[in-house]
């Protein structure tokens, strides 16, 4: 084989590889789901195919080494969408808690909306919103005596995951006043997923808010050296803080500072997206907006559409059954 043969057959592969690698951050993606939090409309051990393009293709934002945080974050742009996340879509997103995983979950309320869960029911807009066809429920709702302190905006509002009080979704233009009794812990993490930088500073401190929770990235990677930037009262030397940790006290917001500036000097903050709320069908056992807030749209990367593959993992045989089902 001659050489310029060569080179013409490498230049090809190195096409197909670049074109197979544009379709997947730009248009379809395929997906495994690993837990069953959506059951039984998606079941783990799934294979999905989800759509890219659907709410505004966009460019990849990261480069890096795959299934690793070796890389960096890059600017993106984002194409127009053909469509909206609607209430009943099954959305592919950017973890807001460890930006290095992806979730699926259904959106079942979105930017605008105010959301509500009675007994385990929910309500958008004080409207009842039934179950969806293939969802379920594995166990009685937990009584209101019985508080989770993990729960979304922890308070005697929102006390345990089947009883949460009313909880408002902003939406792009919303403009939140800033004074005395403002909610830091609601407004300081959509103000870091707009990309800002917050701080907490004094002569003798300096402390930098992150949106990556160390017990998530624990809980992915099992290694304990995750915590050591972290502050806490077990590593007083750390520098990292997240808006949601309770060593965060309403007496530290006079030292706040945002994009390096006082935030006692501002008055507003006004919303520069919208922002979802996803829950998952299997809803006793989802890790999903009860538990982390909501999620930005721009962590929205696609929509799951059908499975293309399913394989139980107990028994390590194919759901030939499952293959083709259109997710809805």
């Amino acid at each position: 084989m001659n050489k310029q043969k060569i080179l013409a057959e490498a230049r090809a592969i190195f096409f197909i590889i670049l074109s197979v690698l544009l379709i997947k951050v730009t248009i379809l993606e395929a997906y495994i789901v690993p837990t069953g939090s959506m059951e039984n409309t998606i079941m783990t051990g799934d294979f999905l195919i989800g759509s890219r393009f659907v709410y505004g293709m966009r460019t990849p934002d990261w480069l890096g080494i795959p299934y690793t945080d070796i890389g960096f974050f890059i600017p993106y742009y984002k194409f127009p969408e053909f469509k909206i996340p609607k209430i009943g879509d099954i959305l592919i997103f950017k973890y807001p808690r460890d930006k290095y995983v992806k979730y699926v979950k259904r959106c079942v309320a979105g930017p605008g909306d105010t959301i509500k869960i009675e007994q385990k029911i929910l309500y958008v807009n004080n409207k009842k919103v039934p179950m969806w066809k293939h969802g379920k429920y594995l166990s009685p709702a937990i009584e209101k005596k019985y508080k989770q302190p993990d729960i979304y905006l922890a308070s005697d509002q929102n006390i345990n995951r089947d009883n949460i009080g009313s909880i408002y979704i902003p939406k792009r233009g919303d403009i939140f006043p800033i004074h005395s009794e403002t909610n830091w812990k609601y407004l300081l993490p959509i103000i870091l997923a707009e990309g800002h930088t917050a701080t907490l500073e004094s002569q003798n401190m300096k402390y930098t808010f992150t949106l990556q929770d160390p017990n998530e990235i624990f809980r992915r990677k099992g290694k304990e050296n995750v915590f050591d930037n972290y502050f806490s009262k077990f590593n007083p030397d750390g520098h990292l803080l997240t808006p949601w940790d309770p060593v965060f006290k309403k007496e530290h917001y006079s030292y706040l500072m945002i994009d390096g500036k006082p935030a006692k000097d501002l008055k507003e903050y006004k919303v520069t997206q919208n922002y979802y709320w996803a829950m998952g069908d299997n809803r006793d056992d989802s890790l999903d907006s009860r538990y982390w807030g909501f999620v930005p749209e721009n962590n929205i990367l696609g929509e799951a559409l059908f499975t293309y593959f399913s394989l139980n993992l107990k028994t390590w045989f194919p759901r030939w059954e499952r293959i083709g089902t259109i997710l809805k």
